[in-house]
């Protein structure tokens, strides 16, 4: 119903006005059936969950469902409980000064009872807009029931000289001055088993216990809960009866593919306008960085049921740019272009995300990291160039060859990390059959592209077990593998 908000204070005027109220549920489901008729976007800005997260979260809406969330880290549960608000009316009319939002028509507070009472159609409204009927919280074992629910205020009891039994007397905690509103609980395992149990009846009754004395509060509220299905065997879990009232249980899960993760990382990058100017990164750089995350997620070394969060591939592209933009700086240009070398600049937002098993801690986060790099460009070679297999006929002749031959009969070469682009262009023309496989498998690539292809190809055999790498202070040198064994001895 479209109001003139500005013109309508007072109770009176509601009614001249026709307002009809209603639950938050009926306002989040009628909002919605409205946006689906429209076809337009319910939840914006949630990339890969099209098919899947947001239809069951539209039909548990549709179903006036208390809403639990539950995934691994970094996928967008709190996210989209915070989309939910903007299923909400743009403004909705409280009992002016109520602490919990009084509804003007159906007032729970004694204090919205008592002024209604005394002022009648005069009594005073003020609209609240949907962005303030949003509160969070996350469940830590320090949570009471007194920050929920509400506590007995002595200091209140004294100053207006009222009993204990009085409800004047209580402090209402965030639950009931959500009244109204969505309220979010995150990571619900993690909440004592007690204060679960104190959420029973507000989601079935609307009952509010307090110290013993019981009020007859109709809260009216939209609970999601987000939950991580590790916290059910690690630190806690959510008690049986709790789960019970919960209508819908909606399962979140990782992008399913690259091109969906790039949307992900791309929109919530931070990046400061100069490095997105100035820095050029290749799509391969993009693709690789996202395949790293997909490695990590059935890696060996990596504990599967802590998961990979999205996190991982936004810092990873933050630090990237960062690297490129680190060498740009210190070589005084304006402008360079991401290296594959570069990557090494990402370890700590890599290591940082991950949780390693028993045999990554065997090898060491960094050294797991670089696996993972390893492991990526071994699954995205192929997509550029030809696969090298692992067991060949020893005169099967292979693209390659030439390329091994070049690295056999030279001394190898270094790519130092804080080259000129100059420097290390140079540096890469200067192996000739490295722009042949290009010409050959990679004609129409961008002219701004091939240096990173280039790059691609060495450390693609590298990764295949062709040639060696080995890392010095200032860089890389790259040399024949049985060459580097031979000078081993």
């Amino acid at each position: 119903m479209n109001l003139k908000y500005n013109e309508i204070s007072t109770l009176g005027g509601l009614k001249k006005a026709g307002y009809k109220t209603k639950s938050i549920k009926d306002e989040l489901r009628d909002n919605l059936i409205n946006k689906i008729q429209k076809n337009e976007v319910t939840f914006p800005g949630v990339w890969g969950f099209e098919n899947s997260v947001i239809p069951e979260l539209e039909r548990a809406i549709l179903s006036r469902h208390n809403i639990n969330l539950l995934g691994l880290r970094g996928q967008a549960k709190t996210r989209l409980a915070r989309l939910m608000v903007n299923l909400l009316d743009e403004y909705i009319p409280v009992v002016e000064g109520s602490e919990i939002h009084d509804d003007p028509f159906k007032p729970i507070s004694r204090y919205a009872l008592q002024l209604i009472d005394k002022k009648g159609e005069e009594t005073p409204i003020t609209w609240l807009h949907r962005e303030e009927r949003f509160y969070e919280k996350l469940a830590t074992p320090d949570v009471t029931v007194a920050d929920l629910i509400g506590d007995l205020d002595p200091i209140k009891a004294a100053n207006l000289k009222l009993s204990y039994a009085d409800d004047r007397v209580i402090h209402f905690g965030m639950i009931p001055r959500a009244n109204r509103s969505i309220f979010v609980i995150n990571e619900l395992p993690d909440l004592q088993a007690r204060i679960q149990v104190a959420l029973f009846n507000i989601l079935q009754e609307g009952d509010i216990q307090i110290r013993g004395f019981k009020l007859r509060l109709p809260l009216d509220l939209q609970f999601v809960f987000t939950a991580n299905p590790e916290d059910y065997t690690n630190r806690g879990s959510i008690v049986t009866p709790l789960k019970d009232r919960i209508g819908s249980q909606i399962l979140t899960h990782y992008p399913a593919d690259i091109a969906t993760a790039r949307k992900i990382t791309a929109q919530e990058a931070h990046l400061d306008k100069r490095q997105e100017k100035s820095i050029y990164v290749p799509d391969l750089a993009k693709d690789l960085l996202e395949q790293i995350s997909f490695e990590a997620r059935s890696s060996e070394y990596v504990d599967a049921k802590s998961g990979v969060s999205a996190r991982m591939g936004i810092t990873a592209l933050e630090n990237l740019l960062s690297t490129a933009e680190h060498r740009a700086l210190k070589n005084g240009e304006d402008g360079t272009s991401v290296r594959l070398s570069d990557f090494m600049g990402v370890i700590p937002a890599i290591t940082g995300k991950i949780e390693l098993v028993y045999e990554g801690e065997q090898e060491g986060a960094d050294i797991v990291a670089q696996i993972l790099m390893e492991d990526a460009i071994k699954t995205l070679f192929p997509s550029y160039f030809p696969k090298i297999e692992k067991l060949e006929r020893k005169d099967a002749q292979s693209p390659y060859d030439e390329l091994i031959s070049w690295f056999f009969d030279g001394e190898g070469f270094e790519l130092l990390d804080d080259a000129t682009d100059r420097e290390y262009q140079k540096k890469l023309d200067s192996v000739a059959p490295l722009d042949r496989l290009i010409a050959k498998f990679q004609p129409k690539a961008d002219k701004k592209d091939r240096y990173f292809l280039k790059e691609l190809l060495l450390w693609g055999l590298v990764a295949n077990k062709k040639l060696s790498k080995h890392r010095f202070v200032r860089g890389y040198q790259f040399k024949d593998l049985y060459g580097s064994i031979i000078s081993g001895l």
